[in-house]
């Protein structure tokens, strides 16, 4: 839990309560944050007490001081995690679901949950992600990524593939933006602009217009260095969790922002969710087919959420798939859970034995 992404507080949240869960369904747990270390007794009950998340994410700059003194890399020598039967992954975003991680247990032998290390690493990258949905035949809005070379690539660009070189600094180049007429002519407006590699809505914007299009595209790029441009969807949201082979009940999410922002995914009060959501069997059971097809196509494990947005004429398109879902008292798959009849500490211990 924790670790070193914009993530970080939300992973915190969601790690105590998951470290309580199990502990209810007679589990032994100890707590481990890769940037800081095992957490004591003392310091997780304090945590829990004063809460963790707050309604702005950490910024890069706070980040990459976290990144220079953690222990991420050293993360397999933690005597807790080598002796571990099993690491539950409560980490979202950045090395702790991009694969990295996954990586070095898988190294070192230790089981843990959710999916492996190339898994991992497609959902992450949203541009991959819904390469490999198309194959699959799960529809996906149309989008467009630009990088330091401000060159676009992807469906609907009249412009062949650039290198793209990763900034250490993140700090978006003056080239960065593409030109607005492109977008316009492969997507028209509105977009929707994030990072490619980020999760809960970090760094993400909705251009209405072109003038807006120059600073979405530098916010995204304090985040990643590769942007996503996307044609946006307008209607309902919609999502769906994925444990092991089974598809949990369809939810929808009515946040009090035009879009499920991180204010709106983690404020008590900006967003409710109704599970399972007020479908027709028809297109639930559509929705929980095209989320099995888009978790077999990534090779997921474990459990995980993909999420989409259903159009006016019932039509629906999958925007990502997070392999290491939000836990928090606030998250949907907690609550997808519920409405399948299964408690919390439930969930967790099936989890636990996925990865078993």
């Amino acid at each position: 839990m924790g670790g070193t992404s914009s993530e970080r507080d939300v992973s915190l949240s969601s790690g105590l309560r998951i470290a309580e869960a199990l502990r209810e369904r007679g589990h032994k747990v100890t707590a481990v944050d890769p940037a800081r270390g095992a957490i004591g007794a003392d310091e997780e009950a304090a945590m829990r007490s004063a809460g963790v998340v707050k309604t702005v994410p950490p910024t890069p700059e706070e980040l990459r001081e976290l990144e220079r003194t953690s222990r991420a890399p050293s993360l397999g020598t933690f005597p807790e995690v080598r002796s571990a039967d099993v690491v539950f992954l409560a980490l979202h975003g950045g090395q702790g679901e991009d694969g990295t991680i996954q990586a070095l247990l898988d190294m070192v032998g230790v089981r843990y949950t959710g999916s492996g290390h190339l898994a991992s690493a497609l959902a992450m990258d949203k541009d991959l992600s819904k390469r490999l949905f198309r194959s699959a035949g799960v529809p996906t809005a149309d989008w467009l990524m630009t990088g330091p070379s401000g060159g676009l690539t992807g469906p609907g660009s009249l412009t062949p593939p650039v290198s793209l070189t990763p900034s250490a600094s993140l700090t978006p180049p003056v080239s960065l933006t593409p030109p607005a007429a492109e977008v316009e002519r492969a997507l028209g407006w509105p977009v929707i602009v994030k990072p490619s590699k980020q999760g809960s809505t970090v760094g993400l914007s909705l251009v209405r217009e072109p003038s807006g299009l120059a600073s979405a595209v530098e916010e995204a790029a304090r985040h990643d260095d590769e942007v996503m441009i996307e044609q946006y969807i307008p209607g309902r949201e919609l999502t769906v969790a994925v444990v092991g082979d089974r598809a949990l009940p369809v939810g929808e999410i009515f946040p009090k922002h035009e879009i499920y922002d991180y204010e709106c995914k983690y404020t008590a009060g900006m967003a409710h969710e109704k599970f399972p959501a007020d479908l027709t069997e028809r297109c639930a059971a559509e929705a929980q087919r095209l989320a099995l097809a888009a978790f077999r196509a990534l090779k997921l494990g474990g459990c995980a959420r993909i999420d989409f947005r259903m159009t006016e004429a019932g039509e629906l398109y999958c925007l990502e798939a997070n392999t290491l879902p939000g836990m928090t008292p606030l998250s949907l798959v907690p609550q997808a859970a519920a409405a399948a009849g299964m408690s919390f500490a439930e969930l967790c211990d099936q989890i636990v034995q996925l990865a078993v």
